[in-house]
């Protein structure tokens, strides 16, 4: 029994943390068992969402301390959480927060009144004076909470939400906004804008500046995977709750990542004045939404690795998802940017993609938001970060 004081009212909801792998595998179950059947929903893998969450496989524990809780009605696993505290987020933002990740339910107020007040308290314990979400461990989790787009198709690299998840958070009192994400799908045009060509030609001219397309051994054995990443903690610092990369956290985003991308879709822009040092980059993947919707709950055996290969080999689908892209501050203003526009619209068009999905992008960075005024674009999901006084 859990008692919700300050909704006055008791709830025959049993809150149980995860001690266990067996409850560990139950945690990341549910998602799948929520969402079966759901168009929109896209099941994520299973292995990367054990390794992501286990504390000796995950880097970001090196700063980070979680815990993970089941909610439990009539015993059937009816909701999850999970308690989070980034220690290098808080001392770069100068904040004792709480987060709290994972955060899925059922249709059912009494559930998400236990779980969120489960980790309002797992915070207060440990000292921490407000609590946000839905956030993951770092920037390149998953963050927000959908509060606009359900009927839009996700992608791997965003949360999926029901409709009612929001509303139960705002009927809890406390909680206000605290950040907006927000995410465009833009047709992939027949012709680079003109735009995009005149900014590329004068950028070469004037700055001399271009585009650089990696080999596998640049990135892999001349370290050029880290420098892109290196370059990310520059470019992203003053991110909504970002905190600097370690290490060991962009070698595993390296072995994530660069090691199966598509390297014409991948960009990176130098500086020739400066004996080609890299200034900004972009990294895409075709999408795998539709392929990992037909995967066993995100397992990759028996046949769901068929599915994904024929997405990062031949490229079978009409879609590609911009995962990360970032220009050092003092090259935004020369149009780094367009060139990497002008590059991979130039790749999209060789591949056949129809459609490129942005990932979620701050509603107050004008500076990214600008871009896509050039394309034939709409903003077609809205994310939310959550805070509340504790």
């Amino acid at each position: 029994m859990y008692l919700c004081s300050g909704l006055h009212f008791e709830t025959m909801v049993e809150i149980k943390k995860v001690t266990t792998k067996k409850e560990l595998s139950a945690f990341v179950q549910f998602y799948y068992d929520l969402y079966r059947g759901n168009d929109c929903a896209v099941p994520f893998l299973y292995f990367d969402e054990m390794d992501t969450l286990n504390s000796q496989k995950n880097p970001s524990f090196d700063y980070c301390e979680a815990d993970y809780f089941l909610a439990y009605k009539d015993g059937k696993v009816v909701g999850r959480v999970a308690a989070i505290i980034n220690r290098h987020a808080n001392e770069r933002w100068n904040t004792s927060q709480v987060r709290f990740g994972w955060f899925d339910i059922i249709d059912d107020a009494e559930v998400s009144a236990a779980l969120l007040k489960t980790v309002e308290d797992w915070g207060r314990e440990r000292g921490m004076t407000e609590m946000i979400g839905p956030m993951g461990f770092i920037d390149t989790d998953r963050e927000g909470m959908l509060v606009e787009g359900f009927d839009q198709l996700a992608t791997m690299y965003i949360n999926y939400n029901y409709p009612y998840y929001p509303q139960h958070v705002e009927r809890l009192g406390g909680f206000e906004k605290a950040n907006d994400w927000v995410e465009c799908r833009a047709k992939v045009p027949e012709v680079v804008p003109e735009k995009f060509s005149k900014i590329t030609e004068m950028v070469r001219r004037r700055y001399n500046l271009r585009a650089h397309k990696f080999t596998r051994h640049e990135l892999m054995k001349e370290g050029k995977a880290r420098e892109i990443f290196e370059l990310l903690n520059t470019t992203y610092k003053d991110l909504y709750g970002f905190c600097q990369l370690s290490d060991r956290q962009i070698d595993k985003l390296v072995g994530d990542y660069i090691k199966i991308a598509d390297l014409n879709l991948v960009a990176g822009i130098v500086d020739g004045n400066e004996n080609d040092k890299l200034v900004g980059f972009g990294i895409t993947f075709p999408s795998f939404s539709r392929a990992l919707q037909k995967t066993r709950d995100g397992r990759l055996f028996p046949f769901g690795w068929w599915h994904l290969l024929k997405i990062l080999k031949w490229h079978k689908t009409d879609t590609v998802d911009l995962l990360l892209i970032g220009v050092l501050p003092e090259y935004r203003a020369k149009g780094a940017n367009g060139l990497i526009f002008d590059d991979l619209i130039r790749q999209y068009q060789a591949y056949g993609f129809s459609y490129a999905e942005t990932g979620p992008m701050m509603e107050t960075n004008e500076g990214v938001l600008s871009h896509w005024q050039y394309l034939d674009s709409v903003i077609h999901r809205r994310h939310r970060c959550f805070k509340k006084k504790l």
